[in-house]
């Protein structure tokens, strides 16, 4: 049974995510937990639910939790995927925490708008924040996502990390979840070449891979280019479905998802991003 964290705001982008991971794991038998964070306007407004404001009713946010979980088990057409509420005020990111102790998360799923959308009121920068502070695997799903399983996923790397197990595992199960291809993708300047512990550490990843995954994966070396406008021209070509990260290796990270001066996603793409954490 896997066990996946779904945080929403009840926007566009937190419900196609939903429908991603849904999709997804088709395959799995999984317990979604649908989690809304209130802030302390949102007290106010759950204990006035139902009145006039300003002439219009102000909708309660523990109902239109309770209502999507409805129409989730409603709609679902995968015998084996159940739906939890799970509604609190808080801090984002420490009850994200507190959720995935208590409920043996073993993925959070979340939604955003990408590059345009880094201001919606949860799914934006907080997107930034759980992948950096919160070690738990993480899939960050772009409103604009084809709804189907990856059949192309990049592993973008500098073979600056060792790859154990922890790693490999959750990239290997997301490979198997639709019969995909890995391609491991490393950018280079022009003249640089790997040191002996990249090499070590490629060969150790090349290693896995033929092992587990013989004739599914290939190795992909680009000169010459930034490495966030070489993984931009390199997922053009291939028709990348999803970009699978370690968060470990945070400044290859930092440089590929997010701004240089504010902690927010800013990479311009329609495919998800899976982070590993070990």
């Amino acid at each position: 049974m896997k066990n996946v964290l779904v945080p929403t705001d009840f926007s566009e982008n937190s419900i196609q995510a939903l429908k991603y991971a849904q999709v997804l794991f088709s395959s799995m038998e999984c317990n979604f937990y649908l989690l809304y964070v209130g802030t302390l306007l949102d007290t106010k407004i759950d204990a006035e639910s139902f009145q006039e404001s300003d002439g219009a009713p102000t909708e309660n946010t523990k109902k239109k939790l309770l209502d999507l979980v409805k129409e989730c088990r409603k709609h679902s057409t995968e015998a084996n995927h159940f739906f939890f509420a799970l509604h609190e005020y808080g801090f984002f990111t420490s009850t994200i925490k507190k959720h995935i102790a208590e409920q043996n998360i073993d993925l959070i799923v979340m939604g955003t708008k990408g590059a345009s959308g880094i201001k919606e009121k949860i799914l934006g920068s907080n997107a930034g924040d759980v992948i950096t502070k919160v070690q738990c695997n993480t899939l960050i799903v772009p409103v604009q996502v084809k709804l189907s399983k990856p059949r192309e996923i990049a592993f973008p790397t500098d073979f600056n990390i060792f790859y154990s197990l922890r790693i490999l595992h959750p990239m290997e199960e997301m490979v198997e979840l639709g019969k995909s291809k890995l391609r491991v993708m490393n950018a280079l300047k022009e003249g640089d070449s790997l040191n002996k512990e990249q090499e070590k550490n490629k060969e150790h990843l090349l290693d896995f891979l033929e092992d587990t995954f013989p004739g599914a994966h290939s190795l992909h070396t680009i000169t010459n280019q930034k490495v966030k406008s070489a993984i931009q021209c390199f997922m053009e070509s291939r028709e990348i479905d999803m970009i699978v990260m370690v968060a470990k290796n945070l400044n290859f990270i930092q440089q590929i998802l997010f701004d240089s001066i504010v902690e927010q996603i800013s990479f311009h793409t329609k495919v998800p991003f899976f982070v590993i954490h070990e």
